[in-house]
Parts: structure tokens; C-alpha cells; sequence
């Protein structure tokens, strides 16, 4: 089932979640739409709203049919999907002049290459350039966290300089530490603890993207933007000494 209306798609996802879709390009403009509504929507949920997740140019959205159905008896006639269809269209118009959020701008150490970024090397001679320009184009922009996803705390970032765009590995690494600072295509990422992936790893941060005893556990929020800024093996090892310290006092 799905609904077009003015560029914007609403299609379901089971019973109880629906993807709202804004365009077909991903792009600044498209993103910020998305936050807009989601942003509302956690401000002023209907009844039987559970969580909105927002992606590039999509938002899901979790309900409970049950609930929507009972709140809104006046429209029993229809679906759950058609009634949440028809919410969302009322926060897409009250969304439609909002403006540009504010951005949080946090700053990631980041130490590359050698055991820290065991892929820096195959990113420079995929692209045909050194590995110092990697990290220069790497860390001369600020990157919008278009969402969060994959693993708790992870951020999507984009877009990278097209010069150090790099495809996924072909067969994933079985473990990738926590801290881990990747590229697949025109994105980049990080990872908030040890998992597989498939990303090239160019370097590594000494900084907790998820810690679970905080609120909120993740350091970084869609919309957030990041600037990457290159450190020495030596501050690196110094940060995590000094993190481990604070830890134990």
C-alpha cells in the first residue's frame, strides 16, 4: 500500500510502521525536511506514535494499529496505514515553511593510517593520489550525520570529496574495533563498537560514540555536522591513557 501527494511517498512497512519518502534525490534540502517532521512529530505525537527514525530522504515511522485505530473511531472505516497516511500529511504541510535548524558542530580526532587505518593505503591508490591528500580531503570539510543507524551510535556521514570515494570491500572484515573510521562510496562513518564491516578503514578515533550509561547514549544526533581533525599516534595514545584514568577515579 502507499500514497503520492506533492512529491512526498508514503508507503507501509507491516503493520504498524510506515516509510515516508520526500523526493526522489538526496540532497541538504530533502534531509531537512525530513528532520522538520520528525522533529514535530516527537513534539507532538498522535496517539499510538512509538518512534520516528529519519534516513537521507525518508522517515519510518512506528505506531501502534491498535491504538490508532481506537483514538480515531470517527474514521473506522479505515486502515490503521490510511489514518497514519493522512496524519503524516497534516505534520508534511504544518512542516512546509519551517526553517533550517541549527547544527551542533562536533569536533573527531582522528589518527590515520599504519594499524589505525590499515586501508588508507588502498584508498590513495584507488583514487590515484597520496595518502596524506586522503586525509587532507578527508578532514577539510564539515560532514552532516544524516542518521544514525547500523549500530547503536553509528553516523552516516556525506558527503566525502569525490577524489577519495571508495567502494565497500568485498567480503566484510569479521571485527572492526570501536573508534574505527571508515569510507564506502560517498560516505563516511564511524564505528561505536567492535563489530564486522565492510568499510575502508582509513583511521581510528579515541572517542566513545556510544556509552549506555549516558543520555542520550549516543554522542552524535542526526543533523549534528562533524569535523575530522587529524592527530598523532602519540596524542591519540595519550587521550586513551587520560580517558582510562577518568574512568578509574
Amino acid at each position: 500500500m502507499y500514497v503520492e501527494i506533492n512529491g512526498v511517498t508514503i508507503r507501509s512497512l507491516g503493520d504498524s510502521a510506515i516509510i515516508l519518502q520526500i523526493g526522489n534525490e538526496v540532497n541538504l534540502e530533502n534531509h531537512q525536511k525530513v528532520v522538520n517532521i520528525a522533529d514535530l512529530m516527537e513534539a507532538e505525537p498522535f496517539k499510538g506514535f512509538i518512534e520516528a527514525v529519519p534516513g537521507y530522504n525518508n522517515l519510518t515511522v512506528y505506531y501502534d494499529p491498535v491504538t490508532v485505530i481506537n483514538r480515531y473511531k470517527e474514521q473506522n472505516d479505515k486502515t490503521s496505514f490510511e489514518i497514519v497516511s493522512e496524519l503524516m500529511i497534516d505534520y508534511v504541510n504544518k512542516t512546509q515553511n519551517s526553517s533550517t535548524t541549527k547544527n551542533r558542530l562536533i569536533e573527531i580526532p582522528v589518527v590515520y593510517g599504519e594499524e589505525f587505518g590499515p586501508d588508507l593505503e588502498f584508498v590513495a591508490k584507488y583514487n590515484d593520489i597520496t595518502p596524506e591528500e586522503v586525509i587532507q580531503f578527508h578532514t577539510e570539510k564539515d560532514y552532516l550525520v544524516y542518521m544514525i543507524g547500523f549500530a547503536p551510535g553509528f553516523p552516516y556521514l556525506a558527503s566525502v570529496n569525490k577524489r577519495i570515494a571508495t567502494p565497500r570491500k568485498k567480503t566484510p572484515r569479521p571485527k572492526i574495533p570501536a573508534g574505527a573510521v571508515g569510507i564506502a562510496g560517498e560516505q563516511t562513518g564511524m564505528y561505536p563498537l567492535e563489530s564486522p564491516g565492510g568499510w575502508q578503514i582509513i583511521g581510528q578515533t579515541p572517542i566513545d560514540l556510544f556509552t549506555p550509561e549516558s543520555s542520550p547514549p549516543t554522542l552524535l544526533q542526526t543533523g549534528d555536522k562533524v569535523r575530522f581533525i587529524p592527530i598523532s599516534k602519540e596524542e591519540y595514545l595519550l587521550y586513551k591513557e587520560q580517558k582510562n584514568e577518568h574512568k578509574n577515579t
